[in-house]
């Protein structure tokens, strides 16, 4: 998928850093102590791509390695693409770390096979690279992962959605991400699992994809009801994608039609799920992963052990009406816990 860029300038707010890195890529800094160079004392830079940088599952990602940077005297500079499935701003933003001479980039891939190239680069320049959220194909083009089993996650969605319907045969639509995605693929394989339809059934009446946007979801759904609102299952790639499901529902009166679940556990998911926009969400972690991805950056920088392997930050079903089968927690504990 190509894009427009708007070029920005990551430039240095440390007065005696005498050069800037310019790059063409959406950037957000988010370090409070500037965007190039090092800190006084040989500070360790940590370089941080996500996908977005509106999305409020990348923002709590983007604070939290923030918050650990800062606890570990280390400086974050945090980057993101325009949009869920911006490649082009990844590799860039990539580049523009590598130029800065960052010894850790932690990156939640859109495409995970389009940036191998520059993640490649970026080893082969001593970076050690660890994923967040999302793997990369295939899995060692990092030297770690730290994320949610998104097949789990899929698939405890699935399995929600499959015992609340009961004997009840499903009817679905499915609110897929990005096409091409790692987590997207994984979380509708694991719906399916749960659900225990087979991709290509006709128990699956309907599929769009929303990149995970609440307004992109919100049409999509809208089209698809135009078509046939028969339908009592609805598969969501996230939280921002079920409440724009839910709108382009409720707009149709078919609240009561169709179950709905997610996955995400975002504090404004978990109310939704209270006030009963959705039944249920399958809670993330990204708090954990940021903080496990920073601080194995600042272990490489002191003495050169880098982290290796896929590292489960778990998930967790999140509902007030419990099924059978299921460990659940309600959304008190849901509120309490939200993307900690």
């Amino acid at each position: 998928m190509s894009s427009t860029l708007r070029t920005v300038c990551a430039s240095a707010a440390i007065v005696t850093i005498a050069a800037t890195a310019c790059t063409s890529t959406k950037s957000t800094d988010s370090s409070g102590s500037g965007a190039t160079g090092s800190a006084a004392g040989g500070t360790v830079k940590v370089g941080l791509v996500t996908k977005t940088d509106t999305n409020p599952y990348f923002v709590k990602l983007r604070d939290s390695a923030k918050a650990e940077a800062q606890k570990q005297n280390a400086e974050l500079i945090a980057l993101a693409g325009k949009f869920d499935g911006d490649n082009e701003g990844q590799v860039a933003a990539i580049e523009n770390l590598v130029q800065q001479g960052v010894k850790g980039i932690l990156i939640t891939p859109s495409n995970s096979t389009g940036i191998l190239g520059a993640l490649k680069k970026a080893k082969d320049a001593g970076i050690v690279v660890i994923a967040l959220d999302t793997e990369t194909d295939p899995k060692d083009a990092v030297d770690a992962t730290y994320a949610t089993n998104n097949v789990t996650a899929g698939e405890l969605q699935g399995k929600y959605v499959k015992a609340t319907l009961g004997v009840t045969a499903p009817k679905i639509i499915m609110m897929d991400g990005t096409a091409g995605g790692t987590v997207d693929e994984m979380r509708h394989r694991g719906f399916l699992q749960g659900i225990g339809v087979a991709e290509g059934s006709p128990q699956i009446v309907g599929k769009a994809n929303t990149n995970g946007d609440q307004n992109k979801a919100q049409a999509a759904m809208e089209n698809l009801l135009q078509r046939s609102t028969d339908v009592n299952a609805v598969y969501t790639i996230n939280e921002p994608a079920a409440r724009g499901a839910y709108a382009a529902i409720s707009a149709k009166n078919l609240q009561s039609k169709i179950t709905m679940a997610s996955i995400d556990g975002g504090c404004q998911g978990v109310q939704d799920v209270k006030d009963g926009k959705y039944l249920a969400t399958v809670m993330q972690f990204p708090k954990k992963m940021a903080e496990q991805g920073v601080d194995a950056v600042v272990k490489f920088a002191k003495d050169g052990s880098k982290p290796s392997g896929f590292q489960d930050t778990g998930a967790q079903v999140i509902s007030d009406k419990p099924v059978a089968g299921l460990d659940i927690k309600d959304t008190a504990w849901g509120l309490q816990n939200c993307w900690g």
